[in-house]
């Protein structure tokens, strides 16, 4: 039996890895302290997560550890040697990250790096598969040339009809103080593979989203405005109009390509991972699609000033991945996805 250690195991992506990856034969370790808790109050913790991964999972062993914590680290990783890693834990947030910003670093570059270095003393031919963000690009997708459309924006550049792809530059752009820390665990993802010839890949996530998220105002566009409208509580729209575009991507299929890569592993590649131009939405198409699930109109207020280094478009090019990996395609769209969601609220909060 394959051992396989996930670290935010009980976060979005984690515990859905878990739960594939335990029905393909593996034994799961999950790593988490629930810090999202810490982070961003009690509407962020995710301790109803892992209880459902320990009901859920035959054999399910939960290691209560900040990835921070580097001796710990070490030993867990020496201990289990995992056939595979799939590294989620993060601070999340590229609002908060300005308000903790040695937590935001140590956790994200330092808590990446512990990791690595575990994986090339312990088991380094083992996968290591890393969650990173589109946040790594900053900025700079705002000065692409954009067409206004009714209810979004889109990209007039007939160079990026199909998103935004993995050789778009990183450098000069503002990132926030989060996209900075993950810019340092990308490209030492990247490194590890390329220097020490590990298998390795920074997966540059978009919106990562599905039923089983903890959303809250500062990550988790489509859990939190969900949650907001099934609750009837105010969203706050932050500028650009409403109009600005993501793509969303439901987990399950984030946990199928990272089958697809440990199948066939290469060492030190990125990935815009995303849902791609087909399910994309603005702000306000995704209050239009959670409405006809709920029945009830959003509850909004417009703040005309965005997010700094927020994007106005950004939805990725998934032809790298597909060439790579033909076998893999985006198979939940965005309008299941967000009933899933609706779903999912329904029985959380009644």
């Amino acid at each position: 039996m394959k051992t396989l250690l996930v670290t935010g195991s009980s976060g979005l992506v984690g515990s859905e890895v878990c739960l594939y990856f335990a029905q393909q034969g593996y034994k799961i370790h999950g790593v988490d302290n629930n810090q999202r808790a810490v982070f961003f109050g009690p509407a962020g913790d995710t301790r109803w997560n892992q209880q459902r991964l320990l009901h859920s999972i035959s054999g399910f062993r939960h290691h209560e550890i900040d990835v921070r914590n580097r001796s710990a680290i070490l030993d867990l990783v020496k201990t289990i040697r995992p056939d595979v890693i799939v590294h989620t834990a993060a601070q999340p947030s590229h609002d908060k990250a300005a308000q903790i910003p040695f937590d935001d670093f140590d956790t994200n570059a330092g808590g990446t790096l512990n990791l690595l270095e575990a994986a090339r003393q312990y088991c380094p031919e083992a996968p290591f598969i890393h969650m990173s963000t589109n946040k790594v690009y900053g900025d700079a997708p705002n000065r692409i040339a954009l067409t206004e459309m009714p209810t979004r924006w889109d990209y007039a550049d007939p160079a990026y009809a199909e998103g935004i792809p993995e050789t778009f530059s990183i450098d000069q752009s503002k990132h926030s103080l989060f996209g900075a820390s993950k810019v340092a665990a990308d490209i030492m993802v990247q490194e590890y593979g390329r220097y020490f010839n590990m298998p390795t890949c920074a997966l540059r996530g978009g919106c990562l989203t599905g039923p089983n998220h903890s959303g809250v105002e500062l990550h988790g566009f489509l859990s939190y405005l969900v949650k907001c409208n099934w609750e009837g509580k105010q969203y706050t729209v932050f500028g650009y109009k409403g109009k600005q575009v993501r793509d969303n991507i439901h987990s399950y299929d984030i946990a199928r390509f990272m089958e697809a890569f440990i199948a066939t592993p290469r060492a030190g590649e990125v990935y815009n991972l995303g849902g791609g131009k087909a399910n994309t939405c603005s702000i306000w198409e995704a209050f239009q699609i959670t409405e006809s699930f709920t029945g009830k109109a959003q509850v909004y207020t417009y703040v005309d000033q965005p997010r700094a280094g927020d994007h106005i478009c950004y939805y990725s090019d998934l032809r790298k991945m597909k060439a790579h990996y033909p076998g893999w395609d985006i198979t939940i769209s965005l309008t299941e996805t967000i009933r899933q969601i609706v779903e999912s609220w329904k029985k959380r909060v009644g």
